[in-house]
C-alpha cells in the first residue's frame, strides 16, 4: 500500500497530538519538524528533523525531495516567520496546505490585562518604579529587558539562560511546563510577583499563571500576537484530523 507522506511543522503540545493521532492509522508517512531552539525536545511520537530548511525555496525544494502530499504548520502562534514561509513554499510547488492555530486566550472578569504590540512595548509597560516581574518568554526575547534594570525579575524558560541577562536582580527557573493553577499561585505568592509579562500563547498548558494572576488581582502585560498568513486552518486537532480524513479517505480493504 502506497502511503501518503505529511510533513508537520511542529513544536507545540497540538503537534505532537496530532503526530501521535495520525501515526496511529498506520495509513500516512509521517515527518515532524522542529526548529531546534530548545535543548532537550520532548520525546515525539513519530520520525523528527531538527533545524531550519534555508527559507522559501529551501522548504519547497524539501517538500518535493520527499514527495510532500500534505504540510501541516502547528508551529506556536508567534512564529509568524515559518508560517508565511510554509504558504509562500507550498504554493511555490503546488502543494496544499492547513495550519492548526489555537484560539489566543480571552480576557474574563477580573483580568487586568495590559495588552501590547511587542517585546520592546512590554519592556517600558511596568513603568519606571521598582517592581518585581515574572517574565515567563523564551530565551530570545529576554534581552530587552536589559534595558529596564530597576526592575527585579523571575525568569521561567525550558532551558537555561545563557549568557545570564546583564541585571542587578535576576532569578532563573528552569521548567517545562504544563503549569496549573494552584502551582502558579504558589509561585506568584512565593516570590513576591508584582506583575507578569507574557505571550497570549492560548492553551490549557501555560493559562494556569494567567488565572492565578487573576486570583490574586495582579496585572499581566500581554504580548499580541503577530499576524499571520492566510490559510485553511482549525482550531483543534480534532478538526484538522477530520480534514486530513476528507481530503485523504481511508481506503477499504477487501475480504
Amino acid at each position: 500500500m502506497i502511503l501518503n507522506s505529511i510533513l508537520i511543522l511542529g513544536g507545540t503540545t497540538e503537534a505532537r497530538e496530532l503526530a501521535a493521532k495520525l501515526d496511529s492509522q498506520h495509513r500516512f508517512r509521517l515527518t515532524l519538524s522542529l526548529a531546534g531552539r530548545t535543548m532537550a525536545p520532548v520525546r515525539q511520537p513519530v520520525p523528527t528533523r531538527v533545524g531550519g530548511f534555508g527559507g522559501v525555496h529551501g522548504l519547497a525544494q524539501y517538500l518535493q525531495e520527499q514527495d510532500i502530499d500534505l504540510l501541516i504548520d502547528a508551529t506556536h502562534p508567534y512564529a509568524a516567520r515559518i508560517s508565511t514561509n510554509a504558504v509562500e513554499a507550498a504554493a511555490l510547488v503546488g502543494r496544499p496546505l492547513v495550519a492548526l492555530r489555537r484560539p489566543g486566550w480571552q480576557q474574563q472578569k477580573g483580568d487586568r490585562w495590559l495588552e501590547v504590540e511587542s517585546v520592546e512595548a512590554a519592556v517600558q509597560a511596568p513603568g519606571d518604579e521598582a517592581r518585581t516581574l515574572f517574565l515567563a518568554l523564551g530565551r530570545q526575547e529576554l534581552l530587552p529587558f536589559e534595558q529596564a534594570p530597576q526592575h527585579r525579575y523571575v525568569v521561567r524558560s525550558v532551558d537555561p539562560v545563557e549568557p545570564p541577562l546583564a541585571l542587578p536582580e535576576v532569578e532563573y527557573i528552569t521548567a517545562r511546563g504544563p503549569f496549573n493553577e494552584a502551582d502558579e499561585l504558589s509561585l506568584l505568592t512565593g516570590k513576591g510577583i508584582d506583575m507578569l509579562v507574557c505571550k497570549n500563547s492560548g492553551g490549557a498548558a501555560s493559562y494556569g499563571k494567567i488565572a492565578a494572576a487573576r486570583t490574586l488581582g495582579l496585572p499581566v502585560v500581554l504580548i499580541q500576537r503577530p499576524p499571520l498568513p492566510e490559510a485553511m486552518s482549525f482550531q483543534t486537532v480534532d478538526a484538522l484530523l477530520a480534514h486530513v480524513d476528507q481530503a485523504f479517505p481511508p481506503q477499504e480493504r477487501g475480504e
